[in-house]
């Protein structure tokens, strides 16, 4: 009885989340199975903590290589180079913000441009962690505190390029939300888009007391004021520069 307890479960599971991977305990947003609730998951509490990273595409790293071979035969009898992942490599800082809104009406941005990291146990309940530029392992984070969330209606993560050509389409990039309880939930940004500099990456809404998160994977061809309008956040946006310090 036990064993037949154990697949009801499970299939209980699997169709609350239609999407996920029971080996690696996740769950991956897609065009088709586009939202998860975290109220349903029991896991809107707590500090929702979202995280992005980043590395190059293999095929771009190894393309000038393969494209030398051919030129130069004989090069493939001399030992492999060992290539670091150095900044004159990568040339790509991929950045994670957000935009949100309180219930109260207060709106605004966190993100390392500008230097607004916010606060995890003030409003607006979110705090980004810091400014990684060259695709490290930990990548960026930003903190959500789900105990405050009746104060919070939305939050828009996004992902940008700063100051750099566009290369969505050289990186591998994943946005991967880790809640209190259950599953993680991941986000890969994979599509090509060579000219965007930034993507709505997936919404953070509070419906009627119900923490749902959303897939958005919305590409385009300019910064926050274009999210901004897309969305209809209605914030006044100016040219803004890093710091040496967050450079």
């Amino acid at each position: 009885m036990d064993w037949l307890d154990g697949l009801l479960w499970r299939g209980r599971r699997e169709a609350r989340f239609d999407s996920g991977s029971a080996s690696s305990n996740s769950i991956v947003l897609t065009k088709r199975h586009s939202q998860v609730s975290l109220t349903k998951q029991d896991a809107a509490t707590g500090h929702l903590r979202i995280n992005l990273n980043w590395r190059m595409r293999t095929s771009d790293i190894s393309g000038s290589q393969r494209e030398s071979l051919l030129r130069h035969p004989f090069k493939a009898l001399k030992p492999p180079e060992v290539m670091g992942h150095s900044q004159s490599m990568v040339n790509v800082d991929l950045d994670l913000g957000c935009l949100y809104e309180l219930m109260d009406g207060t709106k605004g941005v966190v993100q390392p441009l500008g230097g607004f990291f916010g606060d995890v146990n003030a409003a607006p309940y979110v705090k980004l962690s810091g400014d990684d530029r060259f695709g490290s392992a930990s990548g960026e984070t930003i903190y959500v505190n789900l105990d405050h969330r009746e104060a919070i209606k939305r939050i828009l993560v996004f992902v940008y390029i700063y100051d750099q050509t566009p290369a969505f389409d050289r990186t591998h990039a994943i946005v991967t939300l880790y809640p209190s309880n259950g599953p993680r939930i991941e986000i890969g940004l994979d599509e090509r888009h060579p000219q965007a500099r930034s993507c709505a990456v997936v919404m953070l809404e509070n419906v009627k007391g119900e923490m749902i998160v959303r897939r958005e994977v919305k590409f385009v061809y300019g910064f926050q004021a274009e999210l901004d309008r897309l969305y209809g956040w209605g914030l006044q946006w100016g040219r803004g520069y890093k710091t040496k310090a967050e450079r």
